[in-house]
């Protein structure tokens, strides 16, 4: 019993999840449905991307990309390469799977280069990347896939209403990683690559991976309806490259999403609380997709909240700007404080503090625009 107590105490965002999941079946008997409501696609999507990047990880397939951020010499630039590689890779491969490339990346670059005062900084500031990157494409984030498939508009339409908050997020990002450096913006670093060396017997191992990885972005970017067939695939893949590799993935991430699954949908099956969202949520989406994301993140807050809505520009701003507010507005600033902590374990507070302060001074310079463009109709 102490030890289950000191591992719930450590999973802070799994108990957190697994109360919440608890709680909601007291509200509505489990039943057969949520078995169906539970999107299992993002949670097998999640299982392949933690798989392979494993193998990354393990093979240094990254060493490439390591070696051109270790010719960067100023913390500035370093930075912004960092920051802004997730900016744009989520635009394509998802928020969450762009934090799992970049910030192990930046952990092990500032560790090498003895600057881990910085880290906390810049995966915050990378967490911000990732959402408002994301936000520019119908496949940035499971909300937009999710409501970009009920908008019924092209692609260029879509990306049309996103650019602005987009483009203004870019210049602010730049704005901010100036002022973390503003008593010396010349400060150098020297991270070298070295320490990652590809051996010629996991040539086979590194290509393996790579293949996979591909796969599960043509699943992510196609929306193919045989994701779990590619799921399939990738898990015996893994078993073939290196089958060792099933018990170093971070299940508990799983298990959390899992937990917000059930909550969401539990509660959304709930006759009372669907009446009481229903009349008051019309004309308020914003601010409703903005708090209720607090509770149950974005992604189940944009499914709960999509019936009862009149405004969709409304919805999607709010449900993209959420996840600047806490650590649970946004599953995949999950992703980057679980990556943190089982590098430093016991620093889950330290980490929550710097999130919070560095995503709330962003959250109230672009919450008023968002409001603003909200009243932009998308259709």
């Amino acid at each position: 019993m102490k030890r289950v107590i000191a591992f719930l105490k450590k999973e802070l965002m799994l108990t957190l999840s697994l109360a919440a999941a608890a709680a909601a079946m007291f509200i509505t008997p489990p039943s057969k449905q949520l078995l169906h409501d539970i999107d299992w696609r993002t949670l097998g999507t999640l299982l392949m991307m933690l798989l392979v990047l494993e193998g990354f990880k393990k093979e240094n397939v990254l060493r490439p990309l390591v070696s051109l951020a270790g010719n960067l010499r100023r913390m500035t630039a370093l930075s912004l390469f960092l920051i802004f590689g997730v900016f744009f890779s989520s635009m394509f491969v998802t928020n969450d799977v762009s934090l799992i490339i970049f910030v192990p990346l930046t952990i092990m670059l500032f560790r090498a280069g003895g600057k881990e005062q910085y880290i906390l900084p810049v995966i915050s500031m990378e967490n911000i990347a990732a959402i408002r990157g994301s936000l520019l494409m119908p496949f940035g984030s499971p909300q937009n896939l999710f409501l970009y498939g009920k908008a019924g508009v092209s692609a260029w339409h879509f990306m049309l209403h996103m650019l602005p908050l987009c483009a203004m997020s870019a210049v602010l990002l730049i704005v901010f990683v100036f002022v973390l450096y503003r008593k010396d913006p010349k400060e150098e670093i020297t991270a070298s690559a070295d320490q990652m060396s590809w051996s010629a017997e996991g040539r086979v191992r590194r290509t393996g991976y790579l293949c996979l990885f591909i796969l599960i972005l043509t699943v992510i970017v196609t929306r193919t309806s045989l994701w779990p067939y590619a799921v399939i695939l990738v898990l015996a893949g893994v078993l073939v490259l290196d089958r060792k590799i099933l018990l170093e993935v971070d299940y508990v991430l799983l298990l959390t999403f899992l937990c917000f699954f059930i909550f969401s949908s539990s509660i959304a099956a709930n006759p009372g609380i669907s009446g009481f969202l229903r009349k008051a949520v019309a004309g308020n989406e914003y601010w409703w997709a903005i708090g209720v994301s607090q509770v149950i993140s974005n992604v189940p807050a944009t499914i709960v909240l999509y019936p009862f809505s009149s405004n969709f520009a409304g919805l999607i701003y709010g449900a993209d700007t959420a996840g600047l507010c806490s650590l649970i507005g946004s599953l995949a600033s999950v992703i980057n404080y679980r990556i943190y902590v089982r590098e430093y374990p016991g620093n889950g507070k330290k980490f929550i503090v710097t999130f919070t302060l560095i995503s709330w001074a962003f959250f109230l310079i672009v919450v008023i625009p968002g409001l603003l463009l909200s009243r932009w109709t998308f259709f």
